[in-house]
């Protein structure tokens, strides 16, 4: 009898089994369901990333990102941080070096913290020639910086200068002076609390330390505090020197403030870690009224008819003015084209516009928006084309697959010089270079001889008909030298070919191209050879578009004046206001863009003028310039 009860209970058992398993695991589905979101809220998901760094930072992705370049070995050293978190956010902000480098200085150092190489010393400048003119202190696009600041512009770029001049004065000195009694305080407690003898003063001091714990929480300037403060700022004063006075292990107060002060750096780097992340997602979404505006326009393209190129003769003819732009943003083409005009027709009221042909290359998702937008939108009699990249039927230099549309790509170069008097002097270099679409221009337009290629992040403020006039020789490239920057600096980027060590590093932005000697010289054949080389040596893959392009144009780069082109808009907040309204060209090159929140709001007011505030897509959108 009891054998056939036990039989017939113990059917139930596996059902009951199941039914348990099942709501635990729809309990955990909803669990991770509410999770997921909340990790990529925070950003979080970052740290799952591979280690190989930060990768490639290039302008096809975002308005722009910047690369950090480096030479020599001298290495900081910062700790390494205990919290897993922290260490992913350092992987993933931290730039990708070349391991020659990285590894060679942590060799030296014999211990396991992360190094960040720094090139030592500049080479004596050569003598000025007429083709080549020293920038001054702002004009050759140099930040002088202090040492911990310059740690910080090699991990996280362009934010360290945006953090400093948001920076606002906190009136929190009590603040501070409570949060160092509580430190304290937490240091001492562990040893008190194991004595006996002074429980009074243990709790004593625990309850001082949850009054103080529960004001710092609310509080973060002297005004948010509440007004019997300075009664517990002193009763915590009297507490802390009880407990001095107690005969504790000094070791283990030692101990636990090493560990207070570890867990202090490990949460001051996340939050820094954070916040460079959110500056890094800022300035590379598009703005929500941006993306309005080619969502808009892509819309109102299909139900347009007719929308034809009915300037076709005037986009092959030679003896026109051609500037080409590569871009993806309708709104940064639209002012380089607007204020390019502008200034053609006060040069030459009559005839000055109808000489300029634009050719706009984009990619297949901005075609439309950007075909309508410049359709619509007329500037004076000059001529607008705007092409599809990817229709063009060419392949990028492996052959492997077609060519995308890439962006200029900036670069960083940061320097290290200790002088006589053993004091460290730190500055950095930003060069905008050209990508790999830049180098099938003389496929692109067969018929053409010469172009100028031309930024969407520049301003126009002077007629160029003067760079039609240049007679530039046998050279190919007329561009702007940064000759704080020379070859020889760079060397041990650039394999082990012959150049010119005194050649000065050159920026686009604008440049003056002869197609017609290009193409007697294969530069395009010589850049793929060299993408190939540079693609084979590991040490050289981050640089290998500033490499290509120095080793490509070596020798044949025509020196433009200095005051063709104002660089820095886009990081430098020391430009003199005097030099903007002197420069043919402002170039709003770094990752602070005008059209962004983040742009340096006193350079904004120069490209905002160029934009149309009665245009209708413009205000749908509010788009507010």
């Amino acid at each position: 009898m009891k054998g056939g009860v036990s039989s017939s209970y113990a059917i139930p058992v596996p059902a009951k089994r199941r039914w348990r398993g099942l709501v635990i695991a729809v309990l955990a589905l909803v669990f991770l369901s509410m999770l997921l979101p909340l990790v990529f809220l925070l950003g979080l998901h970052n740290g799952f990333h591979s280690t190989s760094g930060y990768g490639t930072d290039r302008r096809n992705s975002a308005p722009t990102r910047i690369k950090i370049f480096d030479q020599h070995n001298t290495t900081f050293q910062s700790k390494e941080d205990s919290s897993k978190h922290v260490d992913a956010i350092v992987k993933r902000f931290t730039p990708t070096l070349p391991k020659g480098f990285g590894n060679a200085s942590l060799k030296a150092t014999g211990n396991g913290t992360n190094g960040y190489p720094v090139p030592i010393d500049l080479p004596k400048p050569a003598k000025k020639t007429s083709g080549s003119l020293d920038r001054d202190k702002v004009r050759d696009n140099t930040i002088a910086v202090d040492e911990s600041e310059m740690i910080c512009q090699l991990k996280f770029g362009s934010y360290c200068l945006w953090r400093r001049e948001q920076r606002v004065k906190m009136e929190d000195s009590v603040v501070k002076t409570m949060k160092d009694l509580l430190f304290v305080a937490r240091a001492y407690y562990p040893s008190i609390a194991k004595l006996p003898k002074y429980d009074k003063l243990s709790q004593e001091m625990k309850q001082n330390i949850q009054d103080f714990e529960r004001v710092l929480s609310e509080a973060t300037t002297d005004k948010d505090l509440p007004p019997q403060n300075k009664q517990k700022i002193r009763m915590m004063e009297a507490t802390i020197a009880k407990a001095k006075s107690c005969p504790v292990d000094c070791n283990n107060v030692d101990k636990k403030f090493r560990q207070l002060v570890d867990l202090t750096e490990d949460e001051a780097n996340f939050h820094m870690k954070q916040s460079a992340f959110l500056y890094k997602l800022a300035v590379q979404t598009m703005p929500k009224s941006l993306h309005c505006l080619s969502m808009r326009l892509t819309v109102e393209y299909f139900r347009s008819f007719d929308i034809e190129d009915q300037l076709v003769e005037k986009f092959v003819n030679p003896d026109l003015h051609h500037y080409v732009i590569f871009s993806k943003n309708v709104l940064a083409s639209s002012v380089a084209i607007n204020s390019t005009v502008a200034h053609a027709q006060v040069q030459l009221p009559s005839s000055g516009s109808e000489k300029l042909v634009f050719h706009l290359l984009t990619d297949k998702e901005n075609f439309f928006a950007m075909k309508l937008w410049f359709f619509r939108n007329k500037y004076a009699d000059a001529a607008v084309q705007v092409l599809n990249i990817e229709d063009l039927k060419l392949y990028n230099y492996h052959k492997a697959a077609p060519l995308h549309l890439s962006l200029p790509e900036d670069f960083r170069v940061s320097f290290r010089r200790v002088d006589k008097l053993s004091s460290t002097h730190f500055r950095t270099q930003y060069i905008s270079m050209f990508s790999e679409a830049f180098y099938f221009l003389p496929e692109i337009f067969p018929s053409l001889e010469k172009v100028v290629v031309l930024s969407d992040d520049v301003i126009v403020q002077r007629d160029l008909s003067a760079l039609w006039n240049l007679d530039m020789g046998e050279k190919v490239n007329g561009a702007v030298q940064l000759c704080a920057v020379k070859l020889f600096d760079l060397k041990s980027h650039l394999l082990s070919r012959k150049f010119d060590e005194n050649s000065c590093a050159w920026t686009s932005g604008v440049n003056i191209i002869d197609l017609l000697t290009w193409r007697v010289q294969n530069l395009t054949g010589r850049y793929q050879r060299l993408m190939d080389e540079l693609k084979e040596d590991e040490h050289l893959s981050e640089t290998t578009g500033l490499s290509a392009g120095l080793l490509t144009f070596d020798g044949l780069v025509y020196a433009l004046e200095d005051s063709w082109i104002l660089p820095g808009l886009g990081y430098n907040y020391g430009i003199d206001l005097e030099d903007l309204k002197t420069a043919a060209i402002l170039h709003f090159d770094g990752s602070m863009k005008p059209w962004l929140d983040l742009g340096i709001p006193k350079y904004k007011r120069y490209w905002r003028k160029f934009l149309d505030a009665q245009n209708q897509f413009l205000s749908d959108c509010n788009v507010n310039p």
